[in-house]
């Protein structure tokens, strides 16, 4: 039987809310076709950005949103996207499909749809083809509240007041797409890039230099050794995607079979191994866990779907990337101490998203309803829970058939999420309460009838949650059956 002990009357550290933030790349129908819509758009907008989108996101409490890359970041060239959008040159957007677009998301439309959203901008500069002046510019255009050429020239594109900016990023994948560099020398632009974007009026940059690709340790050492004092946070990016050597494993987002299932849930795994590591590297250097780490790009990443641009990312959703979703939170959760920010990819249309549009069609994913039950998780306290799991066994491989976290709210409410991973099985779990009593309050689960299921337009209801109040309250704690492939929820009231 599966088991778990929570220290409810210990208050670890805060779970950030921003730990659920999310991330929109000029990449396939993210921006264009998705956020943006334009003014004279048939689909309901405001000022060109898409309402029904704004609505859902806004029902998760989405606390920041990455923008405008990725790695067309560095190629982004930010003054091409303000001004008169008649007026704004075009570019060829290199790094997804080759495609020609018109720069009429820009700034300024950003800032509009954060507004809207009511959450906090993170915006990417440009280290790779970019200038330290361009990125100096960009803050001072954005951010500045008196007399200077940025701040008038903002003034004479419509915006007199400057706008709060919390999360700049310094560069992006800069060992990768962003410009092949070595940590070293990363590392020394980092501080000079670093020096010249600074604090201007009343605003706080909270700057997040470029960490390592998924395992790439040394990285991480060098740019702690090097700028730990300089930066707030570091960047870590994983997906959980069919790598070259997984020649047994379908690619496909919604084709596969129990083993499929199983490989991709170990995948999503592994993310604890790595953000372990990671912060020992961390620890090293900086003991009081003033940086944080950022994991600002993290997802399933699967075959495009046929007869769709490769270059534009496009993936179904289904259960099983709710469940990927489930784990990479709890886990996330799990090591509040030190993630402190992170952003699934991406947000609309793209890989692990959560709204899929088509024209004025939309219809929410598994993992939107997977965000939308774990923010009773954000800015609540992180619980230790010490757990004894069941195996789930495939092909002499096991993986522990539950992934969970537990956390106190401001009110008192105790928050528990769990994923059984088991796709044929339901799992008998015995959670034991210590420090308080708690009296169930409600619960939701996350399930459906086959792992593939996923929701279509014309079936948008195939997979979302229902109540679920198949809790029995014992002495000191409780018992629930899980049932197979599920995510679920569950909230007491401490007593």
């Amino acid at each position: 039987m599966n088991k778990a002990i929570i220290e409810t009357d210990f208050a670890g550290p805060v779970i950030s809310r921003h730990i659920y933030g999310h991330f929109a790349e000029h990449l396939g129908h993210c921006i264009y076709n998705g956020f943006w819509v334009g003014e004279d758009s048939d689909i309901p907008n405001t000022r060109g950005i898409r309402s029904d989108v704004v609505d859902a996101l806004r029902k998760i409490n989405i606390p920041n949103l990455r923008w405008p890359g990725g790695c067309f970041a560095d190629d982004y060239h930010w003054r091409d996207g303000i001004g008169s959008r008649e007026n704004r040159p075009t570019m060829v957007n290199t790094h997804w499909g080759g495609v020609t677009e018109n720069n009429h998301f820009g700034t300024h439309e950003f800032m509009d749809l954060c507004d809207q959203l009511d959450c906090e901008p993170y915006i990417c500069g440009n280290v790779g083809s970019g200038t330290v002046r361009e990125m100096k510019e960009w803050v001072e255009y954005i951010t500045f509240d008196g007399r200077s050429p940025m701040a008038d020239l903002r003034h004479q594109n419509g915006r007199v007041e400057p706008w709060k900016l919390p999360f700049l990023g310094v560069g992006n994948e800069n060992w990768g797409c962003g410009g092949n560099m070595r940590p070293e020398y990363y590392a020394d632009l980092y501080r000079r890039y670093a020096t010249f974007c600074r604090d201007l009026g009343n605003n706080k940059l909270n700057k997040i230099a470029c960490g390592p690709n998924t395992a790439d340790y040394k990285w991480t050492e060098v740019l702690m050794r090097e700028v730990a004092k300089q930066m707030w946070g570091l960047s870590l990016h994983y997906y959980a995607k069919k790598n070259s050597p997984d020649n047994d494993i379908s690619g496909s987002a919604t084709e596969f079979e129990e083993y499929d299932w199983f490989r991709f849930l170990q995948k999503a795994l592994r993310m604890n191994k790595l953000i372990s590591r990671h912060k020992s590297i961390m620890d090293q250097y900086d003991p009081d866990k003033n940086v944080a780490l950022v994991v600002d790009e993290w997802g399933s990443w699967y075959d495009v779907e046929r007869g769709t641009n490769p270059g534009f990312l496009y993936q179904q959703n289904s259960l099983r990337d709710a469940l990927i979703a489930g784990i990479t939170l709890n886990i996330f959760n799990q090591h509040a101490d030190r993630v402190r920010m992170a952003n699934i990819a991406q947000t609309i249309n793209v890989l692990q998203a959560m709204i899929l549009t088509d024209g004025p069609k939309m219809t929410l994913t598994p993992t939107y309803h997977v965000f939308d039950m774990y923010q009773v998780h954000q800015n609540a306290s992180l619980l230790p829970v010490k757990t004894y799991y069941d195996d789930y066994t495939l092909k002499n491989n096991s993986l522990p058939s539950i992934n969970m976290s537990a956390s106190r709210s401001e009110d008192g409410m105790l928050n528990f999420t769990f994923c059984n991973l088991d796709p044929g099985n339901s799992q008998d779990m015995v959670c034991q309460l210590r420090g308080v009593n708690g009296r169930f309050e409600k619960g939701q689960v996350l399930t459906a009838a086959q792992m593939t299921d996923h929701n279509t337009f014309n079936e948008p209801e195939a997979v979302s949650p229902t109540s679920f109040n198949e809790v029995k309250t014992q002495e000191d704690g409780f018992r629930v059956i899980l049932p197979s492939k599920s995510v679920a929820l569950l909230q007491f009231r401490g007593e």
